[in-house]
């Protein structure tokens, strides 16, 4: 790229923790350092996110109980956002409630409709420490919330109840990457 490296260039890609692990189920705590363990924690969650075709990532998805998430993911407009977020803290969600299919990579293969508000804004900081406001809307704003959930401990299958949770949880079963917790 003319204007530098693509973000995740030099990270390694990390096992992706799955539903059954209890990091996903417990509050990720707050980043306190600001240095180069923190880049390279942001740079392996790009890569991660990347090889696995995802548009979000929170780092409690490969393990790190830390309070980071990344994004390349489009709104409905088609417009590309790309960065990440340290501590971040959802300040708006609002708009029209929508339900569209949702997946996750912690749920590799499976998908279901979740109920998400259509706008959303997050506030957190920069790997540098500088704060950072991050606006979303439609698709872009699904990402935002999803991924702020994963740090608070929720899965999209947490938001799902009755017949939709049932048959999630029923597909989660036979998958073959699922084990018993």
């Amino acid at each position: 790229m003319r204007h530098g490296s693509l973000p995740g260039v030099h990270g390694r890609v990390r096992p992706l923790t799955l539903l059954s692990d209890p990091v996903l189920h417990t509050p990720c705590g707050e980043v306190t350092g600001f240095g180069p363990e923190l880049a390279d924690l942001v740079e392996d969650l790009f890569a991660t996110m990347y090889a696995a075709e995802g548009v979000g990532l929170a780092a409690n998805q490969i393990g790190v109980p830390l309070r980071v998430f990344v994004f390349d993911c489009p709104d409905d407009e088609d417009v590309r956002h790309l960065g990440h977020v340290v501590n971040p803290r959802p300040v708006v969600t609002d708009g029209v409630v929508v339900r569209g299919p949702e997946g996750c990579l912690s749920l590799p293969g499976l998908e279901a409709g979740t109920e998400r508000y259509d706008h959303a804004v997050v506030e957190g900081f920069t790997v540098t420490g500088e704060p950072v406001t991050v606006h979303g809307t439609g698709f872009f704003a699904r990402c935002l919330q999803h991924e702020s959930d994963h740090l608070d401990g929720t899965v999209y299958a947490d938001r799902l109840d009755g017949r939709r949770h049932r048959k999630l949880m029923r597909q989660v079963a036979r998958a073959s990457w699922h084990r018993p917790a």
